[in-house]
């Protein structure tokens, strides 16, 4: 397994990261995911450490709070051979402060993820989404009140605009405090809008980019074609409507791609879309979901070769689109504003 800096930071990542989605399925909506127990987990946590992956990517949120506890049980005398990734912000209660990034919903947030993982501290801590309500001030120094407690190691955000990290990581450097170090993104070879402002900014900034849906929300798993139905088993019966949209003759066109590049390559379709994604720049390690051990082995196995530049280039070509605005007229400005990709 290559191993990553994340970000501008010192800790080395796996190329390759396991999200812990699919674990507990506490909810209707976590179920299309997957149910995996502690004991399924604990057996998939195996596989991970046996490739090398050490990194395991969590949220308070996930099936309520049951994706930690099974993380934590499945960890269980393995806790040191482990980076533990969690987030939060969301809502996770019904009171009026139970959502949200101020210190007192942050340090309530921080507390229930370390009883529930059974640990004493977290690898790296994510704001899983922005908080436009509390001064970045409360928010950042709060987080950084948590690293100098030692409960957590590197902060890290999510699903934030660009000038939501560009603002925070300016108040982070002004008061000398912890800055993020990377930010969580949905990034996929069906949807590269991480490439026209956030990658330029993770460049710039020295973030590293984690990798959430690498696959597309499912979507390029090799089982959804042209004309066919869905498969039987596939989250988009159930959550569609929560993850990206994704045009369907796009998405047949880049399928389409990636076929033949199959045939040509003896990779399947999932392998390919993973390794484009680990060769652009900024990413410092996919985060690859799986229900059962067939499918981690077959995600694993995404590494340990790499695309040439020609076939990188027709998988850019198949899969390109028109930004919008500033975007599309910032790419006719090449001279002295250069593209990262």
């Amino acid at each position: 397994m290559e191993y990553r800096l994340l970000g501008g930071s010192g800790l080395k990542v796996p190329a390759l990261s396991f999200g812990t989605g699919t674990f507990g399925g506490g909810n209707e909506f976590f179920k299309a995911w997957g149910e995996t127990d502690v004991a399924e987990a604990r057996r998939l946590i195996d596989i991970c450490f046996e490739a090398g992956v050490n990194l395991f990517d969590t949220a308070d949120v996930y099936s309520e709070g049951g994706s930690e506890e099974v993380l934590g049980k499945a960890l269980e005398g393995k806790r040191d051979r482990a980076l533990i990734s969690t987030k939060t912000t969301f809502r996770f209660g019904s009171g009026p402060n139970d959502v949200g990034s101020s210190r007192f919903h942050l340090r309530n947030a921080l507390e229930g993820s370390l009883r529930r993982l059974g640990t004493d501290y977290v690898d790296i801590y994510h704001l899983h989404g922005f908080d436009a309500l509390t001064p970045l001030e409360e928010v950042l120094d709060t987080l950084n009140t948590f690293v100098r407690e030692g409960k957590v190691r590197y902060i890290a955000c999510s699903n934030f605009s660009g000038w939501h990290l560009a603002k925070s990581l300016a108040v982070s450097e002004r008061y000398g405090w912890a800055r993020y170090v990377a930010h969580q993104v949905y990034y996929s070879l069906v949807g590269r809008e991480y490439e026209w402002e956030l990658m330029p900014l993770g460049l710039d900034q020295k973030v590293g980019a984690l990798v959430w849906s690498p696959l597309g929300w499912g979507r390029l798993t090799g089982k959804i074609r042209r004309g066919q139905p869905l498969p039987e088993v596939s989250r988009l019966h159930k959550t569609a409507e929560y993850g990206p949209q994704v045009p369907h003759e796009y998405l047949y066109t880049v399928v389409d791609a990636l076929d033949a590049m199959a045939i040509e390559t003896g990779k399947s379709v999932p392998q390919l879309a993973l390794n484009w994604l680990l060769q652009r720049p900024t990413v410092s390690s996919i985060i690859i979901g799986a229900r059962n051990e067939e499918q981690l082995r077959q995600n694993l196995a995404a590494t340990g070769w790499n695309l040439t530049p020609e076939q990188v280039a027709r998988l850019d070509e198949a899969s390109a689109q028109t930004p919008i605005y500033p975007y599309w007229h910032q790419r006719q400005f090449t001279e002295r504003n250069p593209l990262p990709v």
